[in-house]
């Protein structure tokens, strides 16, 4: 990706190119899987239109999970959206008269669009609007995750947020499939994703074992439902077969 238009320091007085740029905003908000992000979102939004400030959310169309035109939480709050396969055709599906009138835009699962750093960067140095970015920084596999982490060089604010590790219930900064499949882009929810802790983390296998034998164990002593105790030993399962580590669990 192309950085070399980046956005001059607001502290500095320059008086070349950088002067004749609006002085717009980026914020992003970053963090795994049930962290919050587009409940965060929604309130930045919420509150700048509560200000008097003209707004408008988009999202990528690829999630279909709660409906088409609306971002939706976890919790089930709404707010309606322009779903798009890619953030440089919004202008022209607002219109531009509607877009002109724009002050803030915010831009869920933000990890989906090729064309974030582009779009932020225009949008924020030569329209002078805000955009508030949502989206997960990692993969399932700890690895970058599409383009948000490119804008973060040319971001006025970043927000990590953390989730509950559902193996140990410390801070989660990760988040882990539960399933065998290995694309990247699987959109789905708490059936095949959770958030979990560095210590949990499978770049320590002894210590993720540790981890679920001690969740299994409290699983067995406080309650006789046997489903989340099934779903973490085939998350499990699935971990040995991904990283073929099977003969570690014989580990006493």
């Amino acid at each position: 990706m192309n950085c070399v238009n980046s956005r001059p320091n607001k502290g500095l007085s320059l008086h070349t190119e950088a002067s004749q740029l609006s002085d717009g905003e980026i914020h992003v908000i970053v963090g795994p899987m049930f962290a919050g992000k587009t409940s965060t979102l929604l309130r930045r939004i919420r509150d700048e239109s509560v200000n008097g400030r003209r707004v408008a959310i988009i999202k990528s169309d690829k999630d279909t999970r709660y409906g088409i035109e609306s971002i939706v939480t976890h919790d089930g709050e709404k707010f309606p959206c322009w779903p798009l396969s890619d953030l440089s055709s919004f202008k022209q599906k607002i219109g531009l008269d509607v877009y002109d009138k724009l002050e803030v835009i915010g831009i869920d699962e933000a990890q989906f669009f090729g064309d974030l750093y582009d779009f932020c960067s225009k949008v924020a140095d030569y329209d002078g609007k805000t955009v508030i970015v949502a989206g997960l920084d990692g993969d399932y596999l700890r690895r970058k995750f599409g383009s948000v982490l490119d804008i973060i060089p040319i971001a006025d604010s970043v927000t990590k947020l953390t989730a509950h590790c559902e193996l140990c219930g410390k801070r989660a900064l990760f988040t882990l499939r539960k399933t065998e499949e290995k694309k990247t882009e699987l959109i789905a929810g708490g059936d095949v994703y959770m958030p979990i802790s560095a210590a949990c983390c499978p770049r320590s296998p002894a210590i993720f074992i540790f981890g679920c034998r001690i969740n299994v164990l409290n699983v067995l002593n406080a309650s006789e439902d046997f489903g989340e105790l099934r779903d973490i030993v085939l998350y499990i399962r699935g971990f040995f077969q991904r990283l073929d580590l099977q003969q570690l669990w014989l580990m006493q």
